[in-house]
């Protein structure tokens, strides 16, 4: 087992894309992630990108014509990839979005981060979040309450008042 501490980011996040030019497009021309590496892997007729980020981690995707793959637009629920933006970079980034053509909802405040949330070619969610006054005392657990939370929500969830780990 690694020691606690041994984690210390993503080096990357993989999805698969229909098309690379067209991922290129969103990710490189409209937010600014440089692509940086393609793999063509051998012997699958895949292709393997990846696109980095400010802290240095990486967006991938992958492309594989020949292996079926059901893309779908996904509800911010069931994925999305939240990037940090930095401070007074959310609005010209959703102007720029708005200006492309591509589907953006918000900005919206939640607290903690004010975020907006765009469409990528592939129907992957991607969510732009700047951080609000505030962000990292909020997200102290020694101070939120982040356990008493989620033991509420299991207690109502189960409905029998246990509380499970």
């Amino acid at each position: 087992m690694a020691a606690m501490g041994a984690i210390t980011g993503f080096h990357h996040l993989a999805f698969r894309c229909r098309d690379t030019v067209t991922t290129r497009r969103f990710y490189e021309d409209l937010l600014g992630l440089p692509l940086v590496k393609a793999i063509a892997i051998d012997g699958t007729r895949a292709l393997h990108t990846f696109f980095r980020l400010g802290d240095g981690s990486f967006l991938a995707f992958f492309e594989a014509p020949n292996q079926s793959f059901e893309f779908r637009a996904q509800h911010d629920f069931d994925l999305h990839v939240a990037l940090d933006v930095e401070p007074g970079a959310l609005d010209p980034l959703v102007e720029r979005a708005r200006a492309a053509g591509v589907e953006v909802r918000g900005p919206v405040d939640h607290g903690i981060i004010h975020s907006a949330y765009l469409r990528d070619p592939d129907g992957y969610v991607v969510e732009l979040a700047e951080r609000s006054p505030g962000h990292d005392a909020a997200l102290d657990p020694a101070s939120n309450g982040a356990r008493e939370t989620l033991a509420a929500w299991q207690r109502g969830k189960l409905g029998d008042g246990a509380e499970y780990d």
